[in-house]
């Protein structure tokens, strides 16, 4: 689906999680970051995923990796995902879509007939300096922790 490749320099992102925080990729210069898409707020799936990210996220810490989730819901749904499920990690807020555009992860799905645009579950994992080390394109909701230390090791 993205245009995007392994060994490309990551698109530089800007946006504002469930606190008001603004975050942008420059921010998180030197660490290993984990960059996930997902579809949406408080459902199956995108919890499995958030929640597996938060029951590892010190061991992500302690080995220097920031977690940062997107999608196109809005801030106040971010705050209610990221409190009821006390998720440690910003949500960024793309209602206007402009991050899962750049990072090519919008765009045509499917779901039981029907077919509608949407944010299509994707996770990158950018390094130190920038560059994508590698593309999740279907990541294993409840176990996405360790696809990621499997692949960074």
């Amino acid at each position: 689906m993205t245009n995007l490749k392994e060994g490309d320099k990551a698109p530089i992102f800007k946006g504002v999680d469930q606190s008001g925080n603004k975050v942008s990729l420059s921010d998180l210069k030197g660490k290993k970051v984990i960059l996930y898409f997902y579809p949406k707020d408080m459902t199956p799936g995108c919890t499995a995923q958030a929640c597996n990210l938060r029951d590892n996220y010190t061991d992500l810490l302690k080995k220097g990796y920031a977690v940062v989730g997107v999608s196109t819901d809005g801030e106040k749904s971010h705050q209610k995902f990221a409190e009821k499920y006390d998720l440690p990690f910003p949500l960024l807020a793309d209602e206007d879509r402009k991050i899962v555009e750049q990072y090519g992860v919008w765009g045509e799905k499917k779901f039981m007939g029907k077919v509608y645009d949407g944010t299509h579950r994707t996770t990158f994992l950018i390094n130190e300096n920038g560059v994508i080390d590698k593309i999740i394109s279907k990541p294993d909701t409840k176990n996405h922790t360790e696809e990621i230390l499997e692949i960074w090791k």
